[in-house]
């Protein structure tokens, strides 16, 4: 009901234009548009043509000047595409023009970005949070829908009301549909205002059961969710695309000195990704924010691994979650050419902060490395003993069970001698029941 505008029912061909005004910045721009056709073709659409255009200054109407518009016009013609997608950030007037002089449909990076998460939303929570963004995007753009209405009533040279005549039917249509857009903004955002309170719910309880927690971060594609799916021995859902997964899935692991730790996947991280998604997605990425530590995977055998990396540190910033202690995971290693496989940790490990695991996740090469430095992460969290319980204290035994890790039990005369791993807060409960008695060897 509420489309920026008359779209095609299937774009086919698309061609993909990114400006930029400053000479050095052409290769990083390259690259952006290289991920911009990844982005296009997760939309199932065929890409007709791909030209970065270099404009000497920016201009209000086009983003560059006349000529360039033109250019960009007939090259469009050219590869006959039924839509321009722009690598650009387009405001709704500039999108405007741009449709006009091309009349084609145009579309701008985020637009895309928005479209995938469409598709790709699962949960509740998720498909609140891109209707959001969606409506949010869409709400100053509506003008374009109703201009073939924008005459209805009479023309400016006659009849009852001169020139006021011109506004009619499609002035009145825009009104109401933004009044219906901005009321159903509000109710998403109550409703996700539940969602949040329902998670926050959800989170008190892990808390209670202090429950060490993890998030797996990074840009799109990087492999956090195979990587979730390697060390939690579960499926989680993990194709080789951008945004394959929006939802943010938890899984419990046993670390190797036999702690449980809480293992979150969030949603990918991309350049230029658009801020009313980060807004939207604030409290998804909250699993960040509230972790003990963070894990952030970074694709090592892309050539913008380390663009990448400090993409990801940006949006963190933005979160809150910036200064966490984090392990770099070094994946797709395997693709890494073998001349290069050993140098690898060498070249990128200086442009990282934390402690760097180089892994294959495909292969399952590295898990165990892993696993250990998030060990070395926690390690101020828990405390190893042995403790003898009385027989008359058996809710304390029960309670080792549920809030630790118990490695051995035997029952002598006194009580249950048992060996676990506990978090310091219900260790130091426990100070009047340690004990250096040995298990006996029976």
């Amino acid at each position: 009901m509420f489309e920026i505008r008359e779209k095609p029912e299937m774009v086919e061909r698309a061609m993909l234009v990114s400006i930029y005004f400053d000479p050095s910045e052409a290769g990083e721009k390259q690259a952006m548009l290289d991920e911009l056709e990844d982005l296009v073709s997760n939309l199932g659409i065929g890409i007709a043509g791909k030209h970065l255009i270099k404009s000497r200054d920016m201009h209000a109407k086009f983003l560059c000047g006349t000529g360039k518009a033109q250019e960009v016009k007939q090259l469009a013609l050219d590869c006959r595409a039924d839509c321009v997608v722009f690598d650009n950030m387009l405001s709704p007037s500039q999108q405007r023009e741009w449709e006009r002089l091309i009349d084609e449909c145009v579309i701008d990076r985020e637009e895309v970005i928005l479209d995938i998460f469409a598709r790709r939303a699962r949960t509740r929570e998720a498909t609140l949070q891109v209707e959001l963004a969606r409506m949010q995007y869409s709400l100053p753009r509506m003008a374009r829908m109703w201009n073939h209405l924008d005459r209805q009533g009479g023309g400016s040279g006659g009849g009852k009301g001169g020139g006021g005549a011109a506004r009619g039917e499609g002035e009145k249509q825009i009104e109401v549909d933004r009044r219906l857009a901005r009321a159903r903004i509000e109710a998403i955002q109550r409703e996700l205002v539940l969602v949040t309170r329902q998670r926050a719910t959800q989170r008190k309880e892990r808390e209670r059961q202090a429950v060490a927690t993890a998030a797996i971060v990074g840009y799109t594609n990087a492999g956090k969710s195979s990587l979730l799916s390697l060390v939690s021995g579960s499926e989680v859902m993990a194709r080789d695309m951008l945004f394959a997964t929006l939802d943010t899935t938890t899984r419990k692991i046993e670390l190797p000195h036999g702690q449980p730790l809480l293992l979150t996947d969030t949603v990918g991280f991309i350049r230029n990704l658009p801020h009313r998604l980060v807004e939207a997605f604030k409290s998804t990425l909250e699993e960040a924010v509230l972790a003990d530590f963070l894990i952030q995977v970074v694709d090592a055998s892309d050539p913008e691994a380390v663009r990448h990396y400090e993409t990801t540190l940006e949006v963190l910033g933005e979160l809150g979650a910036g200064d966490k202690p984090m392990i770099v995971v070094l994946n797709k290693v395997d693709l890494v050419p073998e001349e290069r496989r050993g140098a690898l940790e060498t070249l990128l490990a200086p442009h990282f902060s934390g402690r760097v695991v180089t892994m294959s996740v495909k292969e399952g090469n590295g898990a165990g490395d892993l696993l250990n430095a998030c060990v070395e992460m926690l390690e101020s969290r828990v405390r190893r003993a042995r403790f003898l319980i009385p027989y008359t204290r058996s809710d304390l035994v029960a309670a080792m069970h549920s809030e630790g890790k118990v490695f051995s039990t035997e029952y002598v005369e006194e009580g249950t001698l048992l060996e676990a791993v506990l978090p310091v807060a219900f260790y130091n409960k426990l100070g009047s029941f340690l004990t250096d008695r040995q298990p006996s060897c029976s």
